[in-house]
């Protein structure tokens, strides 16, 4: 069977705060289990690093040169042999665990693991989680800790380790503590939605009644269909206009906590005075039992007991009984019944969950609603408010981090081979995640005002702070530093270039050059920049130490040869070109990135560049300068505009697409003039022999000096995610279909010319694909083999390159110079025209963005290659396109102006609900800066009021001070960076604000806004205020609580004060990338496109082993791969499988990109298809209402995407025999369909065929014909009558009209002859589930197309050939010079 699946996009959403951590706890059963097959991903090259967001990986010198091949095939088996592969053995073995108090148990190990993680795995065990403080013995020795298994002697299959009681400490004691609290608090939501610890919220077991491998087992099969409820709550059915906010989160039975204990808190008796530390006492703590006994426990070096104080009298003594226990729980166990009870089936409810539900994420999530929780007393929360912990340090000696130290020693690990690359990234990762934790803790702190300025004695936006080791800045513009750029603007967006540079460089990873850590942090109004500190940075002036750069944007400029050789190896992948700019003394300075970068060489010697806001060059449409023409395509469209600061710079990912671009207009105009070249050569054949002979021969050394070498950017590997790769075969077919105009001979000579070129262009662009200085060798010594050493061939290189702007003459190199158009830079004479050809590079970059990269996104939503689905999607998928959102009005009008507008109309509903929430966003970041801690809330309802409300006049309710006047404070200077006049913010009105959105929309995007209110957004742009509601939370960080809003009424406001419940942060970050894992992923998803499903799924198994290695257990790129691995079990037939692995999907994706995140509705329905195929039907249908809801919530209905969800829901209905409610969903989803894809489109088609099919099972057989009819013109019209769709439609239709003459036939005879007519028994079939099945798997895309055994044969033989072709790197024709795309392998109709 060959089968489609979908491509999924190869690095998952780069989503803000989404990240995994605890690589070694729940999951280390299955992540240290890596086992390598040679053939695949070791032949990557250390040095191949992945561009961050987008495939391309670009080779420094010293990666292996060898061709690639497509992106798509990058099956690197060739050189595994040239690379040291370690095959990690997948020997596991089982111990006997031998526990006081418990039965010995069996636990399968692995020898990589450490002791360390047996003790995790005792920690979590339902019988042993209540021990912390034990040692691991065997025979008599006690285990290390930190030892791999492997390496300790005579522990083998069936070894007995005996669990032995170790005496406390005080940091023992409090470890026990803690976790005793966590075990209590295992199923309290509390702080999911308080944002901590790296908790987040997942619903999916509400809907799936516990764990479906289970659940399935236990439900009886399909078979008693009449249980089913299906009817959908109101709400979900189609055209309602209802959007309730409260089933977003539904009430889960488990979270009603079971009460153990009503207080365990650190007793006020503590630290024990001298003589009682002296009998062994650690700390004492304070209990209330569920039975409302106070009672006094002690700590002691041997465990805990009861002790004779009271809250008033202090007596140690222990009490009579004193019940001492090595464990707390086994004393309270004995004292308290209930906690007995309580606490036995709260672990066993907590054994049960999903691991997925409770391991910690990489990076928090905050949830955008929650409920009013109660807040409950626990030290452990408190303790950890006023101390700097964050997480590790009481296991790790010298308590605060030196954070710069730990990023950059990981980056210095080696990385030779898989195993040590493993080991390294995981490092990083797992520093990046504590290290983004602790900067966001320090910002919120900063702006709270919980730490000390370093120079306390300025103004409050001067200010810098320093906690725990990291730096902190605000975004202002401190010492008009930013002036001449745009002074607080530029302020602003400086942090985020900033952080874009600090992702190159990081992605290009070269040895020997370290960036800062940085985490940018918004907060209540503010932008605070979190770096780590280079040492020796604090004792010394900028001035002494910036040793590369300029720290005062190119007045002064200094260099290094050092940074230099450094940056070089940077700027081949970043595309950036070497120049000189002339210092203050007129003399020129070479450089190698933009005069901003600065270089310091730290106390530790290190060299790091910090200061990277202009990595990238700058964008021309927003840089107006003066005598400067754009092109034309830019005028059109009212460039160059005036943007709020000069930092508006071009993106990455445009840079790649245009030097793509650029490579295949080359390979283009190479082509031409070699074919002009070979037509010429026909006609003149004599009169070019002579003039070969009368040239001299070059001397091999010579050909080897202007050997042109093409520096291909490897245009040939995937570009970004979402877009299938320019594989070599369109690179080769251009050549073929454009000269042939030109050629002027007979047709076969010029076919035979196309061929014989195409192949010249390929072995021009061949030899040359790695890096240049690994193609230059090749060509040492040798006589005019290549076509191209002839000059004529020098010569179309030359006059290609120069069409193309390259740097070089000999071979196609396109860079930047990002310091073109900064003002104070200036250039030396001598570089006068490479700078005019550099400022038409960057005139043609910006014209590239808006001719060819706008209308590609168009074209691609229109054939719903893309399809946003809230602004997140939206903004992601202008990036994989490089479109900065400030164009985002550009867009917009740009679709206005499409003929297919009605088919974008929800692009359009999305793009302006982004933009309506980025310009209220932008209004409400100076709001709150003058707004103090006290009226937060008020402030924030009010805002909301004013945004969304339909109240006219909203008043801001200024808080009753629930203390005394506000007189006395208004003296005081405010300390926190929001002091100022407290009330301004109350002035505040409803049209005010809309106004001022309209003029921010103006100014910032260009876009007209054609309404001055809420009500009237709604009605002019068709929006929802949920969905507003939702994207102003999501951007700004605020929490509100979960009730049903009343938007609408004109009587009192929608908001109060109380329903504000928290704000958080926003936190932009670096996510290192798995690089290994990610080619075997990619090698993964290139089989199953060549429909080798077996290997495909090997290699994905083999990648998830990697990313749960290098990330732990959660993170999106795995939530992908389990996705993918999900639907490869699915059409290879094992359905159970399937569901186990799209479940955990699901649940990862709510845990790290949220419950209603586009990602997870996708999820959910794929959860659904095989949850029906598996034939659980009520929870399949649960799943679907859920996915219904959530689209609702997060678009609306009119949506391409809300036309397959009703589809499915209406095959389940129809399944199930609900044919009336199916009908309503189908017939949404033909509607949807007709207005989105066009009324003559085969999903249109397929949508009549879908109702026909339920009209005939409530045997209305006129509607049914109707609607088949319908279906059938469409495919006869658009694939002729001799396709099978057109006959299967044909017979359907036949066989509907017997039905239907059979039917009057019966209903006559009934008229003609009474009750004692002879009646033919009609046949009404309730559809069978393998049928209604079948049309699912075809509206979901995946087709089973049914193949014979030669047909599989003939298929496998081409792909080899294929293979064979393209490895041989030449092929006798370029057309079949690609892996096989999936759709040039059957047509397949979806």
């Amino acid at each position: 069977m060959v089968s489609k699946t979908d491509d999924i996009p190869a690095s998952a959403p780069n989503c803000n705060s989404v990240d995994p951590a605890e690589g070694d706890t729940v999951d280390s059963k299955e992540t240290t289990k890596t086992s390598l097959k040679d053939s695949c991903g070791c032949a990557h090259s250390a040095d191949t690093t992945m561009m961050n967001g987008n495939g391309d990986h670009d080779h420094s010198e010293e990666a292996d040169s060898k061709q690639e091949g497509s992106g798509a095939d990058a099956d690197p088996s060739d050189d595994a042999n040239e690379q040291e592969v370690i095959v990690i053995q997948d020997t596991g073995f089982t111990v006997k665990i031998q526990a006081p108090g418990t039965e010995p148990f069996d636990l399968q190990v692995s020898p990589q693991e450490m002791v360390q993680e047996i003790h995790q795995v005792l920690m979590d065990r339902e019988d042993t989680c209540h021990r912390t403080c034990f040692s691991l013995q065997l025979d008599g020795n006690v285990l290390d800790n930190f030892a791999e298994l492997k390496s300790i002697e005579g522990l083998q299959e069936g070894s007995i380790l005996k669990v032995v009681e170790e005496p406390y400490t005080v940091r023992e004691a409090r470890i026990h503590v803690r976790h005793i609290r966590d075990l209590l608090k295992s199923m309290d939501p509390a702080d999911s939605y308080n944002g901590v610890d790296c908790n987040s919220l997942s619903f999916l077991s509400v809907f799936t009644d516990g764990d479906l491998g289970d659940s399935g087992k236990r439900k009886k099969k399909g078979s008693e269909l009449e249980q089913i409820d299906c009817t959908p709550p109101e709400h979900i059915l189609p055209g309602s206009k209802e959007r309730p906010l409260v089933p977003l989160q539904p009430q889960n039975k488990d979270w009603k906590p079971l009460q153990c204990l009503k207080v365990l808190t650190m007793s006020g008796w503590n630290p024990p005075p001298g003589n009682r530390k002296m009998h062994g006492d650690l700390m004492y703590l304070y209990i209330v039992t569920a039975e409302e006994r106070h009672i006094s426990i002690t700590a002691s070096t041997r465990g805990y007991y009861l002790n004779q104080s009271t809250t008033y009298s202090f007596n140690p003594k222990p009490s009579n009984p004193s019940f001492l226990s090595h464990s707390l729980v086994e004393l309270l166990s004995q004292i308290s019944p209930a906690f007995k009870k309580n606490f036995t089936s709260l672990q066993k409810k907590r054994v049960q969950r999903h691991p997925f539900e409770r391991i910690a994420t990489p990076f928090q999530v905050y949830s955008w609603t929650a409920p009013q929780i109660d807040h409950a007393m626990d030290c452990v929360r408190a303790e950890d408010a006023y101390t700097s912990r964050l997480g590790y340090e009481e296991h790790i000696p010298g308590q605060t981090r030196d954070w710069n130290e730990e990023l950059q020693t990981t980056r210095e690990l080696p990385r030779k081979n898989l195993p040590e690359r493993l080991l390294r990234e995981r490092a990083i990762f797992k520093v990046h995640s504590d290290f983004a934790a602790a900067a966001t803790r320090g910002a919120m702190a900063v702006i709270d005002g919980n730490v000390m300025a370093i120079n306390p004695g300025e103004e409050t936006r001067m200010q810098m702070f320093i906690w725990n080791n990291i730096f902190f800045s605000l975004g202002f513009d401190v010492r008009d530093h930013y002036r001449e750029l745009g002074g607080d603007a530029a302020a602003h967006a400086a942090p985020t270039n900033d952080l874009n540079g600090v992702r190159a460089y990081g992605a290009v990873d070269v040895e020997g050059l370290y960036t800062l850590g940085t985490v940018v942090v918004d907060y209540r109004g503010y932008r605070v920049t979190a770096q780590s500190i280079i040492p020796g940075i604090l004792e010394r002036e900028q001035e002494q130490s910036v040793i590369y750069g300029s720290i005062d944007f190119g007045k002064t400029v200094v260099s290094h040869p050092k940074y230099l050789e450094l940056l070089e190896k940077t700027s081949r992948p970043l595309k950036v070109q070497q120049h000189a700019v002339l210092n203050e003394k007129e003399a020129p300075v070479d450089l190698c990135s933009s005069v901003e970068c600065k270089g310091i060489i730290g106390n530790d010697g290190r060299h790091y560049i910090l200061d990277l806001l202009r990595t990238f060059p700058p964008d021309l449409n927003f840089l107006p300068v003066d005598d400067e023409e754009m092109p034309p395509e830019c005028h059109r469209l009212g460039y160059p505009r005036q943007h709020r600061h000069r930092l508006a710079c071009l993106r990455q990912e445009l840079i790649e697409a245009f030097v793509e671009h650029r490579y295949l207009l080359f390979m283009k105009m190479a082509a031409l003039q070699l074919m002009q070249q070979k037509a010429n050569k026909e006609n003149k054949a004599a009169a070019l022999t002579d003039r070969s002979n009368a040239e001299p021969e070059a001397s091999p050394a010579d050909a080897s000096q202007t050997t042109p070498a093409i520096e291909a950017p490897a245009p040939v590997t995937s570009p970004t995610p979402s877009e299938p790769a320019a594989t070599p075969s369109e690179t080769n077919q251009t050549p073929e279909s454009q000269p042939t105009e030109a050629a002027t001979t007979t047709t076969t000579t010029t076919t035979e010319a196309a061929a014989e070129v195409t192949e010249q262009v390929e072995a021009l662009a061949l030899t040359t694909n790695g890096s240049p200085e690994s193609a230059a060798p090749d060509h040492q010594g040798r006589e005019c083999e290549s076509p191209l050493e002839d000059p004529k061939s020098r010569e179309v290189v030359l006059n290609a390159c120069k069409a193309v702007g390259s740097i070089s003459e000999t071979s196609f190199d396109i860079r930047f110079n990002p310091d073109i158009f900064s003002p104070g830079v200036r250039f030396p004479d001598s570089s006068a025209d490479a700078i005019q050809k550099q400022k038409q590079l960057l005139k043609d970059g910006a014209a590239f963005l808006v001719s060819c990269q706008i209308p590609s996104l168009v074209k691609d939503c229109l054939d719903h290659s893309a399809l946003p689905t809230d602004g997140a999607t939206l903004t992601e998928a202008l990036h994989q396109r490089g479109i900065n959102v400030r164009y985002l009005g550009t867009v917009l009008d740009f679709v206005d102006k499409t003929p297919a507008k009605t088919q974008l109309e929800y692009f359009c509903r999305i793009g302006i609900s982004e933009l309506i929430t980025r310009c209220a966003k932008h209004i409400f970041k100076t709001y709150l800066q003058g707004v103090e801690l006290s009226a937060l809330s008020a402030a924030v309802s009010h805002f909301l009021n004013c945004f969304l409300s339909s109240f006219p006049d909203a008043v801001a309710h200024l808080p009753v001070d629930e203390l005394v006047s506000r007189r006395k404070n208004r003296k005081r200077r405010g300390r926190v960076p929001g002091g100022g006049d407290n009330t301004a913010w109350a002035s505040l009105t409803p049209m005010e604000l809309w106004k001022n959105i309209a003029t921010e929309a103006q100014t910032y995007y260009h876009f007209t806004l054609q309404c001055e209110s809420a009500d009237q957004a709604v009605e002019k742009y068709g929006l929802q205020k949920i969905t507003l509601l939702r994207e102003i939370s999501v951007k700004t960080g605020i929490q509100i609580l979960i009730k049903e809003y009343n938007f609408d009424s004109r009587h009192k406001p929608a908001f109060t004060e109380e329903d504000i419940l928290n704000i958080f942060p926003v936190v932009k970050h670096v996510n290192p990338k798995a690089s290994d894992a990610f080619h075997f992923f990619q090698s993964g998803q290139a089989k199953v496109q060549q429909g080798y499903l077996k290997e495909g799924c090997e290699l994905i198994n083999e990648a998830l082993n990697l990313f749960n290695n290098v990330y732990g257990a959660m993170h999106v790129e795995i939530c992908a791969c389990l996705r993918l691995l999900a639907r490869l079990n699915y059409i290879m037939g094992d359905h159970p499988e399937a569901l186990n692995n799209q479940q955990k999907a699901v649940l990862m994706s709510e845990r790290v990109l949220g419950i209603e995140h586009p990602n997870t509705i996708q999820e959910y329905m794929h959860l659904a298809l095989y949850c029906f195929a598996n034939g659980q039907l009520s929870t399949a249908l649960k799943l679907l209402y859920r996915a219904r809801y959530l689209m609702l919530m997060v678009c609306g209905e009119e949506h391409p995407e809300m036309a397959l969800l009703d589809s499915n829901i209406g095959l389940v209905l129809h399944g199930v025999m609900e044919y009336d409610l199916s009908l309503r969903f189908l017939e949404n989803a033909l509607a949807i369909n007709s207005k989105y894809h066009g009324p003559r489109s085969l999903k249109v088609a397929l949508s009549h065929h879908l109702v026909a099919r339920v009209y005939e099972s409530k045997a209305e057989f006129r509607s049914a014909l109707q609607h088949e009819k319908e279906g059938y013109t469409i495919y006869k019209n658009q694939v002729g009558e001799a396709h099978e769709k057109t006959k299967e439609s044909s017979e359907y239709l036949k066989y509907l009209t017997q039905q239907a003459v059979a039917l009057q036939r019966t209903m006559n005879e009934i008229y003609k002859n009474g009750s004692n007519a002879s009646i033919m028994p009609l046949k009404f079939t309730a559809p069978s589930m393998a049928s209604v099945l079948e049309q699912l798997n075809i509206i979901n895309g995946i087709i089973f197309i049914p193949l014979s055994q030669k047909d599989l044969e003939n298929l496998k033989a081409e792909v080899q050939r294929r293979q064979m072709l393209q490895e041989a790197g030449k092929s006798e024709e370029p057309s079949e010079d690609t892996p096989m795309e999936l759709d040039d392998k059957l047509p397949v109709d979806d």
